[in-house]
């Protein structure tokens, strides 16, 4: 493992552990709440991540016994309309709003509180992982605002607009196995255990091609962000550079000498 520690107060750590990219949220006395600098260094470290060749999957977890308890409102107060949430072409806005859109696989382990960006944060990732003692709430209209990272569109498209907008118009919390039941989480596991789940499915991340990992995930995106009949018809414009790649040829001989492939991302 290899560690970078040379910011000053780091909110964010930032590790890698073979080919994963691992990113901790650390103000674990403030239960992980976002305040502008802290919303800065994740941009910083996802950016960092995305720009890595050596890195094919990043890991989102918490320093301490919270994910985040949201928003640090007081900090942010004079700032939300200061573009602390709006990052140009060349940065990846972990909420997926502007910014440039990442290309890599993220998975994201959460426990405890889990609140507003934290869903925001989990619904633009790829994989999410959840110990049983997380308390979700989406309560932004509790505290005379509204959902801005994702959530309106997100929520909804994973839970359906029924079963969201009870969550969305009163911001009432919700435990681990309701956020299963609409959708929100990939898995629920053992409190504790939720980091080790996600590292494990990362590392799994890491072992398939490359090159297809973000293929399937930009048509994927496509999707999402364009809808299904504009993706479809973008499908085939991914198939030449894959079929000629050497991770295609190595896929083949690992499978006709019944072996694990080793891919190389090329």
């Amino acid at each position: 493992m290899t560690t970078d520690s040379n910011a000053t107060e780091n909110r964010i750590t930032y590790n890698t552990q073979g080919h994963v990219c691992l990113v901790g949220l650390n103000r674990a006395n403030k239960r992980n709440a976002f305040d502008s600098h802290m919303i800065g260094q994740l941009s910083d470290a996802m950016t960092r991540y995305e720009q890595d060749d050596n890195l094919r999957c990043a890991l989102i977890f918490a320093h301490g016994d919270h994910f985040t308890a949201g928003l640090d409102l007081v900090e942010l107060q004079d700032k939300l309309n200061d573009g602390v949430f709006e990052f140009d072409g060349n940065q990846i806005d972990p909420w997926g709003i502007s910014g440039k859109l990442r290309t890599k696989p993220v998975v994201v382990a959460v426990k405890g509180t889990c609140f507003t960006v934290a869903i925001e944060l989990m619904l633009n990732s790829d994989v999410v992982i959840a110990s049983d003692n997380c308390n979700f709430a989406q309560m932004e209209v509790q505290r005379g605002i509204m959902p801005f990272g994702g959530a309106t569109v997100r929520f909804v498209a994973a839970a359906g607009w029924q079963k969201a907008m009870p969550y969305l118009l009163t911001g009432k919390a919700f435990d681990a196995q309701t956020a299963d039941r609409l959708n929100l989480v990939s898995e629920v596991v053992a409190n504790g255990t939720e980091y080790d789940r996600a590292l494990t499915l990362a590392q799994e991340i890491c072992k398939a091609a490359p090159l297809g990992v973000r293929g399937a995930l930009s048509s994927a995106q496509d999707a999402s962000r364009n809808g299904a009949a504009m993706a479809l018809a973008n499908i085939h414009s991914y198939l030449p550079p894959l079929f000629h790649s050497e991770d295609a040829k190595e896929g083949v001989m690992a499978m006709v000498e019944r072996r694990e492939a080793e891919f190389k991302g090329c």
